[in-house]
C-alpha cells in the first residue's frame, strides 16, 4: 500500500468530515470525535510534541487503556515521522524502565496518575526522560515534577504553532514515507528479555487492508477497542484496520465496564 497512517487520517478527514471516527464512554456518556476533529487534535498534538523536541526517528512512549488521546497521539508522532512504542499499561515500573533504556525514550504520553507515578520512578535510573503528558489530570494538581505537563498544554502549544503556519500538517505528511517505521512493539518476554519489533506503515496496512477484504469491513463498522494497545493485535485490529478502513472505535469507561459498553454499542466486528 503507497500510503502511510497520517495520509490515510486526512483522506479520512476530506471524505467523510462529520462521520464518526472514535467514541469513548465518560461519566456512563459516549463522547464522540468526528474524523475531521480528530485531524485537528492530531494536527495540534504534532506540532506540540516537535515544539517540547520530538524529532524524526525518535520514539514516543504511550501507556494507558485505548483513550481517543493515545491514539491521536500515535498518529502526530507519525505526522513527525516519530516511532510509538506502545506499552502495556499494567507493567511495572521495573519492566517499563528495560524498553525506555532500550529504545532511548526521552518522551511519553500516558493516561493518568498511576502512570505518571511508574515514569517518575522510570526516569530514577533512567534521566534521559525529559517529558511526561498525562490525558487524566485527576490526582496530579500537586505534582511539580520537570517535564511533567498535562496533555491538553500541549495541544494548545501546538495550535498556536498552527494558527502561525497553516499549511504544518499537510506538509509534514507528505515527508511520511509508506517505508518509514510506523511503530515499534516489544515482545511479551515469557522466554527472556522482550525484543523490540518494528512495523513500517506499509506492512501494517498491507496486512490490514488484506484481512478487512477478507472479512468485508467497510466505514459502516463498529469495533470495541478494549484490548491492550502495547499488543501487536490489537494494534491491527483498532488501530491499522480503523485508518485503513473507517469504522468506528469504541473505548470503553473502564475493563470492568466492557461487556456493558459493548452491549450499548453493539459492535459489528471485535477480536476475542
Amino acid at each position: 500500500m503507497s500510503t502511510t497512517f497520517p495520509q490515510l487520517l486526512l483522506d479520512h478527514a476530506r471524505q467523510r468530515p462529520d462521520a464518526p471516527a472514535i467514541r469513548e464512554k465518560d461519566l456512563g456518556i459516549w463522547q464522540t470525535l468526528s474524523w475531521r476533529q480528530l485531524r485537528d487534535e492530531v494536527e495540534a498534538l504534532a506540532a506540540g510534541l516537535q515544539q517540547a523536541g520530538l524529532s524524526r526517528g525518535d520514539h514516543l512512549a504511550v501507556i494507558g487503556e485505548n483513550r481517543p488521546r493515545l491514539y491521536a497521539a500515535m498518529i502526530a508522532a507519525q505526522v513527525i515521522g516519530a516511532i510509538p512504542v506502545p506499552l502495556y499499561q499494567d507493567a511495572a515500573a521495573q519492566e517499563m524502565a528495560f524498553v525506555f533504556e532500550n529504545a532511548g525514550i526521552r518522551h511519553a504520553v500516558v493516561e493518568d496518575q498511576e502512570q505518571v507515578d511508574k515514569l517518575l520512578e522510570v526516569r530514577d535510573g533512567h534521566p534521559m526522560l525529559e517529558a511526561i503528558f498525562y490525558d487524566d489530570p485527576r490526582g496530579l494538581r500537586q505534582y511539580d515534577a520537570p517535564g511533567l505537563a498535562p496533555i491538553d498544554r500541549l495541544a494548545e502549544a501546538g495550535a498556536a504553532i498552527v494558527r502561525q503556519s497553516p499549511d504544518f500538517l499537510a506538509r509534514r505528511v507528505a515527508q511520511v514515507s509508506p517505508d518509514d517505521v510506523a511503530a515499534l512493539f516489544y515482545t511479551s518476554g515469557t522466554t527472556g528479555r522482550s525484543k523490540g519489533v518494528i512495523h513500517t506503515h506499509s506492512s501494517l496496512i498491507t496486512m490490514s487492508r488484506e484481512a478487512a477484504d477478507l472479512d468485508g469491513l467497510t466505514p459502516g463498522d463498529n469495533v470495541m477497542a478494549y484490548l491492550p494497545i502495547a499488543w501487536i493485535g490489537q494494534n491491527i485490529f483498532s488501530y491499522a484496520q480503523w485508518l485503513t478502513v473507517g469504522f468506528t472505535i469504541n473505548c470503553p469507561e473502564s475493563q470492568s465496564t466492557v461487556m456493558n459498553d459493548m452491549r450499548e454499542i453493539g459492535p459489528t466486528y471485535y477480536f476475542a
